[in-house]
């Protein structure tokens, strides 16, 4: 079980940025998620991987490609009060669920 997150990293956001973004994709795919799916990840320790990818076209391929699926997805649109224009598109929230079900969608990402 585990949860991604993918970030754009042509966006040049600050670590801080990153982070709260990051929070803000965990927290709203979670949100999206089963209870029975939430309660075994929080059994297994809420694993969390972040990943990046260069582009927003490149993000939106990841999202179509989770929509497809019953993964839980959240895609995180910035509000504009600091680095970055309101509505920028700046990461996805994946997850949780079982780690097979991800892995082929994410799996050829890198880390962050």
């Amino acid at each position: 079980m585990k949860q991604v997150m993918v970030i754009r990293t042509d966006l040049k956001m600050g670590k801080g940025k990153i982070a709260a973004q990051s929070c803000h994709a965990s927290l709203g795919a979670y949100k999206r998620a089963d209870k029975n799916i939430i309660r075994k990840w929080e059994l297994e320790g809420e694993k969390k991987v972040v990943v990046k990818v260069g582009s927003l076209r490149e993000l939106y391929e990841i999202y179509e490609m989770v929509k497809n699926t019953d993964i839980p997805t959240y895609l995180v649109q910035d509000a504009g009060r600091t680095e970055l224009p309101s509505g920028t598109v700046t990461c996805l929230g994946i997850g949780p669920d079982e780690d097979e079900k991800i892995d082929k969608i994410t799996d050829e990402l890198k880390l962050l």
